[in-house]
């Protein structure tokens, strides 16, 4: 192993093992040390001098202390993945519940078994994967609305976030994760709307009434005179089992009050917007 390409590679951080793979002996590291050539930044991990401790350097040395065990959480997995452009506080960590380790200034430990689907290897480090860097990033973050709406719009799916929150119920944030969840389902479910009246006003479809009351309910959007509503199926019913029902009840009332019932899904409205807009012309034909 090369010690200069190895600290280029690794923000000038390394390791007491890697320093011996390079060749060093002990007594030599040790030597440097003493001369303030190496700084010891955690037991067995090293700042070589030459080198500013910038923010990878401090994740990747946390990282090293703790060793494969340990994976790199939070706001410092969200850095390292690129969805944050700077680290303020310390480096999160967290490792199996099975182990026993004591915080040291600068890195925060968290006890807890991660599923293999919520770990991933990226420039050498274990981190969490996106979907639930997302969730615990926000969590953590006093604007985590505006990071969750940017990590799905540009890094991950809602769908895979789902999971990923499935994952962590109980866990510490999960409950603030929750709420974050659900209120970027109801902000997706007004862009969907949004997106609709596009696809229906490009094809020249008119005479639609949005928010249309319907017994206890309300019809997202509805042609009145046709009898013909069409609901959203968003994102928020995956959690939240009480909406689930109660769109379902009213599905079914409006079908049995003679009213024609469409829902499109968020993909409906992305990537077959032609198809959306034949099948509401269809049902508006038939209706007539």
């Amino acid at each position: 192993m090369d010690l200069d390409a190895l600290l280029r590679r690794q923000n000038g951080v390394l390791s007491l093992d890697q320093a011996r793979a390079c060749g060093l002996s002990d007594r030599t590291i040790e030597r440097r040390v003493a001369a303030g050539r190496w700084v010891r930044l955690h037991p067995r991990v090293y700042l070589v001098s030459g080198y500013a401790l910038d923010t990878a350097g401090r994740i990747r040395a946390a990282s090293l202390w703790l060793a494969d065990d340990a994976v790199v959480s939070g706001p410092a997995a969200a850095y390292w993945h690129g969805m944050l452009d700077r680290l303020d506080g310390d480096v999160d960590a967290t490792i199996p519940a099975r182990l026993h380790r004591s915080a040291r200034p600068g890195v925060r430990i968290r006890r807890r078994d991660l599923s293999s689907v919520d770990r991933c290897r990226r420039r050498g480090l274990w981190v969490t994967a996106i979907p639930l860097t997302a969730l615990e990033t926000a969590a953590r973050l006093p604007d985590g609305a505006a990071f969750l709406d940017r990590a799905l719009q540009r890094y991950t799916s809602f769908a895979d976030v789902h999971a990923a929150y499935n994952r962590m119920l109980g866990a510490h944030g999960s409950a603030r994760a929750g709420r974050l969840l659900r209120a970027a389902a109801d902000r997706a479910n007004s862009e969907a709307e949004r997106l609709l009246l596009g696809i229906l006003r490009e094809g020249g479809v008119a005479g639609w009434v949005l928010g249309h009351p319907f017994g206890p309910w309300t019809i997202d959007l509805a042609f009145v005179e046709r009898r013909l509503a069409i609901e959203f199926d968003g994102w928020a019913w995956h959690t939240d089992r009480d909406r689930f029902v109660s769109d379902r009840r009213k599905g079914n009332a409006l079908v049995g009050a003679g009213w024609t019932l469409l829902r499109f899904t968020w993909a409906d409205l992305t990537e077959r917007p032609d198809r959306v807009l034949a099948q509401v012309r269809s049902a508006l034909k038939r209706a007539a």
